[in-house]
């Protein structure tokens, strides 16, 4: 099977990871622009960051057979610095390039007026660039914080259908189900969703409209969170073909509105067999760069 990651930091992960995430299956990603960990201390440093997401990290993808699409955006927790203020004007030069797939992360962090104005900002470049929107809904009050977003994504006039909203729980999925927007969920080792959750909610809500990813990032996770839930979903009853709707056919779907996704040659070659785990063992959960 073949998997394609709609949400990970390669950025933050080794070339080591590259080559489990291809052997486990993985054929094509995106990277949303997300915080460091260290605050940046300008609009400049943005400038780097993001020709390294259009420019160097594609080409370290390719070099194991990997499609590196990316999202751009001011992040919803550097939205709050006043020094990086700047880097709204700075999106649209980027948000035309090939290879951009989506404005995102935007959102919330915090629900300050700073990320107020930044998120209703980027979802009108987003209306403007015709991309898909990549939201994030905070760590903190996920429920309030989730369906504020909601609202701000109602008073924007973008299409529900053009916007996910990620790191979902069991607490937020009907109100952004029934919003029209598309449901992202995290699978992460100790925080946000696993695989034996994300399969009761599969069960239960079922697969149209649902990406899962594994955000991996410079923290303790997991570059190949994907494909633990498809074996999980495996082992309790569902399809072949629901496992490649949730985990190619939907991330394809969304991201290919945005008129850049290529997948060309992205299912070519060999890929795991979910009888061969070998991969899966002493993968490390976290790497530095």
């Amino acid at each position: 099977m073949i998997i394609f990651d709609p949400h990970i930091h390669m950025t933050s992960r080794t070339t080591d990871d590259y080559a489990a995430m291809r052997a486990a299956g993985v054929r094509a990603l995106v990277e949303p622009a997300f915080w460091l960990g260290q605050p940046r201390t300008s609009a400049a440093s943005f400038t780097d960051y993001f020709d390294g997401l259009i420019g160097w990290e594609p080409f370290r993808a390719s070099q194991f057979g990997i499609r590196h699409h990316c999202a751009i955006a001011l992040n919803p927790k550097e939205a709050n610095d006043p020094r990086c203020a700047q880097v709204l004007d700075l999106l649209p030069r980027y948000l035309v390039k090939d290879g951009v797939v989506a404005v995102g992360e935007i959102g919330y962090d915090s629900m300050t007026p700073a990320e107020d104005s930044a998120f209703a900002r980027q979802l009108e470049l987003a209306i403007n660039a015709q991309l898909p929107a990549l939201v994030h809904t905070p760590h903190r009050d996920k429920l309030a914080g989730t369906l504020r977003s909601l609202a701000v994504i109602g008073e924007s006039g973008i299409d529900p259908g053009q916007v996910v909203l990620d790191h979902l729980n069991e607490l937020t999925v009907e109100p952004v189900r029934d919003s029209g927007c598309w449901l992202g969920f995290s699978i992460y080792p100790d925080t946000k969703m696993d695989p034996g959750r994300m399969v009761a909610l599969l069960r239960r809500y079922g697969t149209r409209q649902i990406m899962v990813n594994s955000a991996a990032d410079w923290g303790k996770s997991d570059p190949l969170a994907t494909r633990r839930t498809g074996e999980a979903m495996l082992a309790t009853g569902f399809s072949q073909d629901d496992v490649d709707q949730v985990l190619w056919r939907n991330p394809a779907a969304f991201f290919g509105q945005s008129g850049r996704l290529d997948l060309s040659d992205a299912g070519t070659g060999p890929a795991a067999t979910f009888e061969d785990n070998s991969i899966l063992r002493g993968t490390p959960a976290a790497s530095a760069v």
